[in-house]
């Protein structure tokens, strides 16, 4: 049996191990750009004072419509639900919900020796739809511990989308346990390393990778006169066990990542990512491969080598923004040996256009309409399309 690390396996692990926030529309006065802040970052909020602390509340409600003109892809989207070309089955289905519905406190406390901040954010999508925790940190003195965005990652690459999946082939927003320093655009964490581990490609079900250390994360952000971009870079230890054979064995893996935004005019603005590496498994967003394999003649761990890449563009238009982005990740399987993955998944792509728009100023509406891919190494490929809507109300 065949055994993989698929970040996007379930409709529950969407919601658990997806980083994609919502971008909220804003307009942000940087020179004459019009440009999009995070929803990660409470836009609109309200605070109170208890003792020396001061409070913030923020959140929104969110509702959901879906079509899906082929496959259902979930809630949010899962390329491994898109029906390949040579299977059969029912087209056309519906859905609604309101579970990227969130809300959030965060806290800043004065201190002789600098701020105490903290922040407790969380959202429906867990098991279920019950409440879950997205965001669970503190900060002082540009020490960071505990759950947020991987420090491999950015925003800065990514386009809005309504869908909560968002382009493949950008870095994984994937929030984990981590302890982080900052200091001017620099930054370094380490991070629990089992989210993007998971199970090797084998033939044998006694093998799995385990974490032996935490994943080590750097990142560097700067702006190249117009330009804002980041630098990121992962190194990682996989380790495989053999329960039959009681042996492990040890790869080293890593990742590199380059994103951008730049503004072209007032009106319009690019925003892109590159991600590279072996091993790098779910840090590249919906690697469609397992981080490595395991050879049971040669009893090697092998790292697998993948790549993806996003690019977009927004363009103010009337009273809201258009978007267009596309997306694409690819592991390369071909020097596998020992172990059949001709019906694993080598490639996924994403290609969305929407309009998001405010009539006033809280209120957020929006229409998408997406296309998807995904191919196996035998050649087997599938595609599918969705048409989505949403309303969301901020506080």
């Amino acid at each position: 049996m065949i055994h993989k690390n698929i970040n996007n396996s379930t409709a529950d692990e969407i919601g658990n191990k997806t980083n994609r926030s919502y971008f909220k529309m804003a307009k942000l006065k940087l020179p004459g750009a019009i440009l999009l802040a995070t929803a990660s970052l409470p836009a609109f909020s309200q605070s109170i004072t208890v003792g020396d602390t001061n409070l913030t509340l923020y959140g929104y409600a969110k509702l959901d419509l879906i079509y899906d003109f082929d496959s259902p892809l979930g809630i949010s989207i899962i390329h491994q639900n898109i029906r390949l070309d040579d299977t059969n089955g029912p087209d056309g289905h519906f859905d609604a919900h309101a579970l990227e519905s969130r809300i959030g406190i965060s806290t800043i406390t004065p201190s002789e020796l600098g701020n105490i901040e903290t922040r407790v954010e969380g959202d429906f999508y867990g098991p279920g739809g019950t409440f879950r925790l997205r965001q669970g940190y503190g900060t002082w003195n540009g020490i960071l511990a505990g759950q947020t965005e991987t420090n491999f990652s950015t925003f800065l690459g990514y386009t809005p989308s309504i869908d909560f999946t968002g382009q493949v082939g950008q870095t994984n927003l994937d929030r984990q346990a981590q302890i982080r320093y900052s200091t001017g655009g620099l930054s370094i964490a380490l991070e629990e390393a089992d989210k993007q581990g998971g199970r090797a490609y084998e033939m044998e079900e006694t093998v799995e990778i385990k974490s032996s250390l935490p994943d080590l994360t750097l990142r560097y952000d700067d702006a190249l006169g117009s330009m804002n971009y980041s630098l990121g870079a992962v190194l990682r230890k996989l380790t495989a066990y053999d329960a039959a054979a009681d042996r492990e064995e040890d790869e080293f893996g890593y990742g590199v990542t380059f994103s951008g935004k730049m503004p072209v005019s007032s009106r319009v603005s690019l925003q892109g990512a590159v991600v590279y590496g072996e091993g790098v498994g779910g840090y590249l967003w919906l690697n469609p491969a397992a981080p490595a394999y395991y050879d049971p003649v040669t009893a090697k761990l092998e790292a697998i080598e993948a790549v993806g890449g996003t690019l977009g563009i927004s363009v103010a238009v009337g009273p809201g923004l258009a978007n267009l982005a596309y997306g694409v990740s690819e592991a390369d399987l071909d020097d596998i040996k020992n172990v059949d993955v001709s019906n694993e998944g080598e490639q996924n792509t994403s290609l969305y256009l929407n309009y998001l728009w405010s009539p006033i100023e809280n209120v957020d509406y929006g229409i998408e309409v997406s296309h998807h891919t995904r191919e196996l190494v035998g050649g087997r490929e599938g595609k599918a399309t969705r048409l989505q809507a949403m309303a969301k109300y901020t506080f």
